[in-house]
């Protein structure tokens, strides 16, 4: 399933993804992920989930300029010393739609690509859930809906993508809406319209 935090500006979008995937402590409460509480959780064991079992893709596209794309979306899995490294990149790359990009280099993507290179890179690490803070801000239309059609086949490898937006277009595409207002949860929709499968 794919989710959408939408609300105002200042109302606590990014906090709210940062304390469901482990990034920051919440003030009260409980994070559960699972029967696993995040809340307390020794930061040793919490990197470990985070490692293991979340993937990350923020608004800056954050790839290496001196990497190629292969080497971008292979890095995670290098540092973590995984075997199979090759084939984890090019199955990532070919379910974002960039198998025959793997030469190229940052500078020569457009803002689409990049992000659906940083989207692949998060992917190699088989995520059970994968968080997206405004993954569509800095791009034009075109580009949104590329980022978009990746962010679901995602959804089609058994992965969760919970993401925050400003964008109603962006919302449209998603499973389920979260409203939020005044750092709380004001309406919650199930779906907001019919998600495009063939996106």
């Amino acid at each position: 399933m794919m989710t959408a935090i939408m609300g105002p500006s200042g109302c606590g979008k990014s906090t709210l993804l940062h304390v469901a995937a482990g990034l920051r402590p919440p003030t009260s409460g409980r994070v559960r992920f699972g029967d696993l509480d995040l809340v307390g959780l020794p930061e040793r064991r919490l990197s470990r989930l985070r490692r293991d079992m979340f993937g990350f893709v923020f608004q800056s596209y954050n790839l290496l300029p001196s990497l190629t794309v292969f080497d971008n979306v292979a890095l995670p899995l290098r540092l973590r010393r995984e075997r199979g490294v090759r084939d984890g990149v090019m199955t990532a790359l070919a379910t974002v739609g960039l198998a025959k990009r793997v030469r190229a280099w940052p500078a020569q993507l457009s803002g689409g690509q990049a992000q659906r290179v940083a989207i692949a890179r998060a992917l190699a690490s088989r995520p059970r859930l994968l968080f997206g803070d405004e993954p569509t801000g800095a791009l034009d239309r075109a580009s949104s809906e590329e980022v978009m059609a990746a962010l679901r086949c995602v959804v089609e490898t058994g992965a969760g993508v919970v993401l925050v937006t400003h964008d109603e277009r962006v919302a449209r595409l998603t499973d389920r809406t979260l409203q939020l207002a005044s750092g709380g949860l004001s309406k919650a929709d199930t779906p907001i319209s019919t998600p495009r499968r063939d996106a």
